[in-house]
């Protein structure tokens, strides 16, 4: 019995429809959205003054700071989202939230806490309305560690 209602069901479904359901299709309209969806789109364009910044030799513990300053050579506005680094050692602030329109410049400033030893290289994602939707931008340092890596001074418990 179970059989005979879904083949009736089946059947209804197919035979209810009477037209096949792509003649309603105009040819005109898939070709208008065919141009439409592979047309190129404008975005806007990060094009930064420097993407790499290298702070050189420093002291454990030196803080330091940097501006990375970037125009909009796109055709469209740019709007940044949001700025953030690899880690909380490296603190990017200072960006506007407001549309950058094409042929527009602004900057935005990134603080280093400058703790540890050795080469260490950071890396700043900006999240963007640009083709690729996250631009980067990279601090790098040498630190200077006199204790190599040991706090100064006597431990006291």
């Amino acid at each position: 019995m179970k059989k005979l209602l879904y083949l009736l069901a089946f059947s209804f479904v197919f035979t209810s429809c009477g037209d096949d359901p792509f003649s309603k299709v105009k040819s005109e309209n898939v070709e208008l959205a065919f141009v439409r969806d592979n047309a190129p789109s404008k975005f806007p364009v990060m094009t930064f003054d420097k993407t790499v910044h290298d702070f050189g030799t420093i002291m454990d513990g030196q803080a330091q700071e940097t501006v990375f300053s970037y125009t909009n050579t796109g055709e469209a506005p740019l709007v940044i989202t949001e700025i953030k680094s690899t880690c909380g050692c490296t603190v990017p602030q200072d960006w506007s939230r407001a549309p950058l329109l094409p042929g527009e410049s602004s900057q935005f400033s990134v603080k280093f806490n400058g703790k540890g030893m050795n080469k260490t290289s950071k890396t700043v994602t900006i999240k963007a309305n640009t083709q690729k939707g996250t631009e980067s931008v990279r601090i790098s340092a040498f630190i200077n560690n006199p204790n190599g890596g040991k706090p100064a001074g006597p431990i006291i418990q």
